[in-house]
């Protein structure tokens, strides 16, 4: 049964049998019943690509061709449309230029090393003693790879301090190890970011735009730094103890706002700390059952053509960490953006209600990956990816097109599948800017 199992996505997928794949360590989340339906079929090798569905190979044939009529090659649109088989497909095991679909191995493997509710900690630290309401030495910040350390999380930190007596600093604000705020990956940018977020007097606009996002009663804190940001390798000889702990949101949290506003730094830090793009396309490839060709990585955003994924890759990672969430309350809507509901890159875009899906753009590459609800085929899962140089709004005309006359074809449901809804209470129960997430350690 294990290896009835871990052939599960080589078979939805379309991966010949003889294809060497390692299989993901995933088989208690797989349906056996979904398995044997596929393991039915008369054929017992199962080819590369499953004869077509009438009705996707025509509608995927109209998007080609619509897409030729406005100087859009044949030969650089990518397709995999699939539900429990594989529906239409069109250069679908070529790796293509993804775009920002690069976040989705980034966001698979991120969840595979640390799993959903994982918190990076930031650890606050002095060499001094307090004495009415003064930190008597430097207040020292030990980061660790958080890539979401914003305004708001430097207020509710600032309110931690004021909380345990601080209100001034005589000392220096002190950088170490890797530490980020506001997506500013200079260390010394960072701090002086967080010298301004934790006094208010210092506040700008933006600073006060952001403070109002949080509940009205958040105070505002005031802790005043005397001295400079700088940075160390290594605290200063003498007695450092660490104040206070604070912890990230968790890690789905993270990834489902990197995923809507399709946040770059935040893809490549994770990225940098999984072991780099060639670590994590080898660990992406494993967890979703596709070779490892399919999937070349340069970085973990897609910043570069040189990320190529085939459009069967992409489908099977976003199966694959549907799987994953599923036994874990959680669904495939807790990362990434729903249609009408999250904003972000889909601001605009025409695509079935209750679609989950993520968006790339480069300057020759529209790209579109997720699944849609229909009422007879069920799921659809989908990966476009259109190459080719015009004006952005034909490539996501015809994508949305595409997905409205599948859903069209097969039914809209009358209700939502719960299978890719959100878990919004668990969502709503982690915000920003909250002192929840920071532990005194005195």
């Amino acid at each position: 049964m294990l290896e009835l199992l871990s052939g599960f996505l080589s078979l939805l997928l379309g991966i010949p049998p003889q294809t060497e794949v390692q299989a993901a360590n995933w088989n208690t989340v797989v349906h056996e019943s979904l398995v044997l339906s596929l393991l039915d079929s008369p054929d017992s090798e199962i080819a590369a690509i499953s004869p077509p569905d009438p009705i996707a190979a025509a509608l995927m044939q109209q998007h080609i061709a619509a897409m030729a009529s406005q100087g859009y090659a044949q030969a650089e649109q990518g397709i995999w449309i699939a539900s429990n088989q594989v529906l239409a497909e069109h250069l679908g095991t070529a790796p293509l230029p993804a775009a920002s679909l690069t976040k989705i191995p980034t966001t698979l493997v991120a969840l595979a090393t640390w799993g959903t509710d994982y918190q990076f900690e930031t650890i606050v630290a002095t060499d001094g003693q307090i004495q009415d309401g003064v930190l008597q030495g430097n207040l020292i910040i030990q980061g660790s790879n958080d890539p979401f350390f914003v305004w708001e999380e430097a207020i509710g930190l600032g309110n931690t301090l004021n909380q345990m007596g601080i209100r001034q600093v005589s000392g220096d604000l002190v950088i170490m190890g890797n530490f980020a705020m506001n997506f500013e990956t200079d260390p010394l940018q960072s701090g002086a970011f967080l010298k301004q977020g934790l006094d208010q007097s210092q506040w700008s606009n933006e600073v006060e735009t952001q403070y109002q996002t949080l509940p009205p009663d958040t105070p505002r804190p005031s802790v005043a730094i005397t001295g400079t940001v700088r940075l160390a390798n290594a605290p200063e000889v003498g007695s450092v103890k660490p104040i206070v702990l604070h912890q990230s949101l968790p890690l789905f949290n993270i990834l489902k706002r990197m995923n809507i506003y399709s946040n770059n730094v935040i893809a490549d830090m994770l990225a940098d700390n999984l072991g780099g793009a060639g670590a994590m396309a080898q660990k992406a490839a494993e967890l979703a059952n596709v070779p490892v060709e399919e999937i070349r990585l340069q970085n973990g955003s897609g910043l570069g053509e040189g990320n190529q994924i085939s459009p069967r890759a992409v489908t099977a990672m976003l199966i694959a960490t549907q799987q994953y969430l599923q036994p874990r309350q959680l669904s495939i809507a807790d990362l990434y953006p729903i249609i009408g509901n999250d904003g972000g890159t889909l601001l605009g875009r025409q695509i079935p209600a209750g679609a989950v899906l993520k968006t790339g753009t480069l300057n020759r590459v529209s790209s579109l990956a997720g699944v849609i609800p229909t009422q007879d085929q069920g799921l659809i899962w989908f990966t476009i990816i259109n190459l080719g140089v015009g004006d952005l709004q034909i490539p996501h005309a015809q994508q949305d097109l595409l997905l409205q006359q599948l859903q069209a074809a097969w039914g809209n449901p009358t209700t939502l599948p719960p299978s890719i809804a959100p878990n919004q209470p668990l969502q709503n129960s982690f915000q920003l800017g909250t002192s929840e997430r920071n532990r005194s350690l005195l």
